[in-house]
């Protein structure tokens, strides 16, 4: 729980970065079975103009090319907001063996896509989920963002 604080704080700190450059704040955080960072993104969909650039698509990427592998067995993943259905599907297909993520997801609360998903593509099933890490700071960046937005 404590290693889950401190990089759900990092993953915050991404987030900001994404903030700060017109994006939605939103972060991620891939960390080794040692404990290390082992990748980090946050959102350019704007910046890039692509709209697969989300926090978790620009890390897994990151790393990816960083180890020459589509394949990363042994990583967590840390996301200040829940996964969107195609992250999701990233964060499966590379075998990234446990996900944590900060506040959920209000669009994605009608539809219980990961126990959905995980009667339809058993994969799923081998994915470690922990939620609410720093709930409170995760929702509070988004809420702030969008607010200023609608004023």
């Amino acid at each position: 729980m404590k290693n889950d604080q401190y990089f759900m704080s990092l993953a915050l700190q991404e987030a900001k970065k994404a903030k700060s450059v017109g994006e939605v704040p939103v972060g991620c955080i891939i960390a080794d079975s040692d404990g290390k960072i082992a990748s980090k993104g946050h959102n350019l969909c704007e910046k890039q103009n692509d709209p697969t650039a989300h926090a978790e698509i620009v890390a897994i990427r990151k790393l990816s090319k960083k180890t020459q592998s589509w394949r990363l067995e042994g990583k967590s993943i840390y996301c200040t907001l829940q996964p969107c259905l195609m992250c999701m599907g990233a964060i499966v297909n590379s075998r990234i063996e446990r996900l944590v993520y900060g506040t959920d997801d209000p669009r994605l609360l009608e539809i219980n896509y990961i126990y959905e998903l995980e009667d339809i593509y058993p994969p799923v099933k081998k994915l470690q989920i922990t939620k609410n890490i720093l709930k409170e700071d995760c929702a509070l960046m988004l809420k702030e963002f969008f607010s200023t937005l609608r004023t």
